[in-house]
């Protein structure tokens, strides 16, 4: 069976539409989401009807930004209250220093989760999807040079957060060493 052209758009911009989503909503359930909404309203707006495979990408974007302004506007007019309570984690156990560089993806894409969404967006857009300032510009609807202000604060925030984490994590080192040292007389 042949594959459609809507089928075709999902193959092509679901994974990018994601990474997007989930560097806003920090939650993937919320940006799985978010796609699936922007793919809705691709399909019932007739979302089809540009012509250039590049915008419709811009198109996808937009409205996905759009659609959690949204969200972010009703979550902050009817709050939601969680009834589980969270359960603390345990201290965690040394991580080898070859085991920590395989994680610096993952320790960036965590801190990027925790920069203020108004940075997080163009940030996400620039190193996630390699987006020019232009096209990000015109994704967010802002004046490039807005663009450019809102990369510069998101970089220094996002380095303050990496800079605290990577202290967090020395102190944590530092603390277990002495631990470490009582066994060994314990032991030895």
């Amino acid at each position: 069976m042949a594959d459609t052209g809507f089928e075709q758009l999902v193959r092509a911009h679901y994974a990018p539409l994601f990474r997007f989503a989930l560097s806003l909503a920090r939650d993937e359930v919320a940006a799985a989401d978010l796609v699936q909404q922007t793919f809705y309203l691709w399909a019932a707006k007739g979302g089809q009807q540009l012509r250039e495979a590049r915008a419709a990408r811009s198109w996808l974007l937009t409205t996905l930004h759009r659609e959690f302004l949204g969200d972010c506007r009703q979550a902050q007019r009817f709050a939601h209250v969680e009834v589980t309570t969270a359960v603390e984690e345990e201290e965690l156990p040394h991580i080898a220093p070859e085991v920590v560089d395989q994680m610096d993806g993952r320790a960036v894409l965590q801190a990027l989760r925790q920069v203020d969404e108004v940075y997080r967006a163009p940030l996400a857009l620039y190193y996630l999807e390699e987006m020019t300032y232009k096209e990000i510009a015109d994704t967010l609807e802002v004046p490039t040079g807005t663009v450019m202000s809102r990369l510069a604060r998101g970089k220094d925030q996002l380095r303050h957060l990496l800079c605290v984490e990577e202290d967090e994590r020395r102190q944590k080192v530092m603390a277990l060493r002495p631990r470490v040292a009582d066994r060994e007389r314990v032991h030895g």
